[in-house]
């Protein structure tokens, strides 16, 4: 796709979250917060998102301040609004609701000069699956080089 440029990327997500969907959305940022965005100066290792109401709030996602935005600039732990329509909503409620998932962005990236996130519609992995992705993980990496190697 032409127009996309990623900032940052949540690996750890895919670690301890089995994603089961994802979803595109937009993310109200007030100016400062955009200039920090392209500087790539943001974290978000436990970010996670909430519905509150007919709204969904993106929390503990950090954006540092801009120095150059002299007194205007943003509070960098704010809360942040995810721009989506009111039925993907009504969908993610019913999900979180009802079977226990959790919503985790798993990254951020411009699209046509818009900051935009990719929501995970994620449920918590054991310490078992993840020792077993793990395996997984070797066992092909192994069959890989083997497949090299010959």
């Amino acid at each position: 796709m032409s127009g996309i440029k990623i900032i940052a990327v949540n690996r750890r997500a895919r670690h301890n979250y089995s994603v089961e969907d994802n979803l595109e959305c937009g993310i109200e940022l007030l100016g400062s917060e955009v200039k920090s965005f392209r500087d790539g100066k943001i974290s978000f290792p436990d970010a996670w998102a909430e519905i509150e109401g007919n709204q969904v709030w993106l929390r503990s996602l950090r954006v540092a301040e801009n120095p150059f935005s002299s007194i205007f600039n943003h509070d960098p732990d704010r809360r942040k609004r995810l721009l989506l329509h009111r039925d993907e909503i009504k969908r993610l409620r019913r999900k979180v609701e009802e079977r226990g998932y959790t919503l985790v962005p798993l990254s951020f990236y411009f699209k046509d000069s818009r900051v935009k996130v990719d929501l995970g519609i994620c449920k918590g992995k054991t310490l078992y699956d993840k020792r077993a992705d793990i395996r997984d993980r070797d066992m092909n990496r192994d069959a890989e080089r083997e497949f090299r190697l010959r």
